[in-house]
């Protein structure tokens, strides 16, 4: 399976473990992200106008040193699955999507009319971010619902074929005692809340069960403990 992400460092975030999670099931996935830091839908549009080698390139989790265009990446290989994702601080209000994402789902089809389009939900900030006030919320709970609702009405806008909801299994893993969930204001922790994501993605894109995968080489020490709340959680979802 080729999966190419279009994104910025939560799809890095999302994809860091992918690939060995699938190797140690046998399985053969390939992730491509293309990645510009806090990137929006806008700019991923204006992007595609411009044709600009303006992203950086990882493979299967790793930075490969250099730049590519958004239709260079689209046209660079067979993909089975495509992803689109807003930013972070973007993601909640679904006025900031449009008419980014439908523009950007349309020139994917155009070009890759053999890929199912999914979309990644993306998670709300850590309970403890001093982003949330000036977002307009109270606490990360609140934060989280209106991402559902956007990447909600998101999904359904493009006609999307499914939705990865890696939002709701951030917030899943706080209310279930690990810590830590985040590194910072809003990215993962590069144990728990990757390792968390990418046996989400593998559970979605291929519908194999996570309970005896073995992939365990995380950047960050995960415990067996921890390791049996996470996989509980993202079956959950």
């Amino acid at each position: 399976m080729n999966i190419l992400l279009i994104g910025n460092s939560y799809s890095v975030d999302a994809t860091r473990y992918l690939h060995r999670i699938a190797r140690a099931d046998k399985v053969d996935i390939t992730t491509a992200c293309i990645y510009i830091g806090g990137c929006p839908l806008e700019r991923h549009f204006r992007n595609m106008h411009s044709e600009k080698d303006a992203y950086n390139l990882f493979m299967n989790g790793e930075e490969c040193g250099f730049f590519v265009s958004l239709k260079e990446a689209l046209v660079n290989r067979s993909w089975d699955v495509i992803t689109l994702q807003q930013a972070s601080f973007e993601s909640f209000d679904f006025k900031n999507y449009e008419p980014y994402l439908t523009v950007l789902s349309e020139y994917i089809r155009t070009l890759c009319p053999n890929a199912k389009i999914y979309i990644h939900q993306t998670w709300c900030d850590n309970v403890d971010s001093p982003r949330l006030e000036g977002f307009g919320f109270s606490d990360s709970k609140g934060m989280l619902a209106e991402i559902i609702k956007a990447y909600d009405k998101a999904c359904k806008e493009i006609k999307a074929d499914g939705i990865i909801r890696s939002g709701e299994l951030i917030y899943s893993l706080y209310e279930n005692g690990l810590n830590p969930v985040w590194r910072d204001h809003g990215h993962v922790s590069y144990g728990i809340g990757r390792l968390a994501v990418g046996l989400l993605w593998y559970k979605t894109l291929t519908g194999n069960d996570i309970m005896k995968n073995t992939f365990c080489d995380t950047d960050e020490p995960v415990s067996e403990k921890e390791l049996e709340i996470i996989k509980k959680c993202v079956n959950s979802i």
